[in-house]
């Protein structure tokens, strides 16, 4: 599948994202196709972007997820800048090293869960105020569908990712009273600088760690960045506007085996 050239309907137009973890293959995915339907789109990441966006639809922002007084600032210098928040896309996170869990160290579990979820939480707390005050928005958090199934490869990724996904559900019952929608998203095994990573980090080795983790799929292979970034659209346009506290999940059907 490719979409270098997507047909675009402006489907959400004038509105304005942010997106955190857009220096990644899926945040990346994700920024293009918001600014190909029409937003403006705020990429947050902790490392400089290299990707030549176009400024008049994507401006970027190095900030440190986990640090409350840089979120803060940064989300106070997007609505100066770009204008209230209507859509808020937490794609951040790391994977860690693969390791059981009595084989961790309290130093990884702290790091894995300050980005994943300390990092999703922080840029919650500081832009659903402007939501509040708006009446609207749409928060897609990005969990995984190792937030559903278990697995002994990165048991500390499985849990953060978990921890994501019942914040999700917390903060849909908690903000639908103010017209805010929360979902969260669970790609499974993405073609993606970090499955690439995991799959290295096993000691199957890569090519049956793959076909382990995709072949008995009933679509038996990987996906690609842009069709998680298509769920990302559905979920953050004016198409969901009755879908929260939901799991979007795109991942070749391997939780339905």
């Amino acid at each position: 599948m490719t979409t270098d050239n997507p047909t675009t309907r402006g489907r959400v137009a004038g509105k304005v994202a942010i997106v955190t973890g857009g220096s990644g293959d899926l945040g990346g995915a994700t920024v293009r196709l918001l600014a190909a339907e029409g937003a403006r789109v705020a990429n947050l990441d902790v490392v400089e972007a290299t990707e030549p966006w176009d400024v008049d639809t994507v401006r970027s922002y190095v900030v440190d997820i986990t640090d409350p007084a840089d979120v803060e600032r940064t989300v106070a210098r997007v609505v100066e800048e770009l204008g209230s928040p209507h859509i808020l896309v937490n794609t951040a996170g790391i994977i860690g090293r693969a390791s059981l869990s009595h084989e961790s160290t309290p130093d990884e579990f702290d790091r894995i869960f300050d980005v994943n979820v300390k990092g999703t939480w922080l840029t919650t707390k500081f832009v659903v105020p402007h939501m509040i005050e708006a009446g609207r928005g749409s928060i897609i958090n990005f969990s995984s569908i190792h937030g559903i199934t278990g697995g002994k490869n990165v048991p500390l990724y499985h849990a953060t990712k978990g921890a994501v996904r019942l914040l999700t559900k917390a903060d849909a019952v908690g903000y639908g009273q103010y017209g805010i929608r929360v979902n969260s998203i669970h790609p499974g095994s993405m073609n993606t600088r970090m499955s690439r990573r995991s799959a290295e980090m096993s000691p199957l080795g890569v090519e049956a760690y793959y076909e382990q983790l995709v072949g008995g799929n009933p679509l038996p292979r990987q996906g690609q960045p842009e069709e998680i970034a298509y769920g990302v659209l559905y979920l953050a346009s004016d198409e969901s506007t009755f879908t929260t506290g939901s799991e979007l999940v795109i991942d070749g059907g391997y939780t339905a085996v």
